[in-house]
């Protein structure tokens, strides 16, 4: 399995959107089920308030199907959510260690 990861610097009048739609029962976690290779989400808030996301998958490939056969649907949600954050950083695809 793999980990995409993201960081997020939310604005302060969109935080309680954000956790709703980026939390592991939102928007984004709702949309990732429509693939049989997605296996969960999770969000992080840190001290200073910037988030990550965690988005598990059961490969990349299973992400790439998703996006490619979903990509009008990903692209909708994400322009839904633009100017919610101050910054967005991917921070890499990371191996889920059993």
């Amino acid at each position: 399995m793999i980990a995409l990861i993201w960081r997020f610097e939310v604005r302060e009048e969109n935080r309680t959107a954000f956790e709703a739609v980026y939390g592991p029962k939102g928007d984004w976690a709702q949309l990732f089920t429509r693939s049989g290779g997605f296996r969960g989400s999770e969000l992080l808030r840190a001290q200073d308030g910037s988030y990550l996301t965690v988005d598990v998958w059961r490969a990349k490939a299973d992400f790439d199907a998703f996006k490619a056969e979903h990509g009008a649907d990903y692209e909708a949600l994400d322009r839904r959510t633009e100017g919610w954050t101050r910054a967005e950083h991917p921070l890499g695809e990371y191996l889920v260690v059993d």
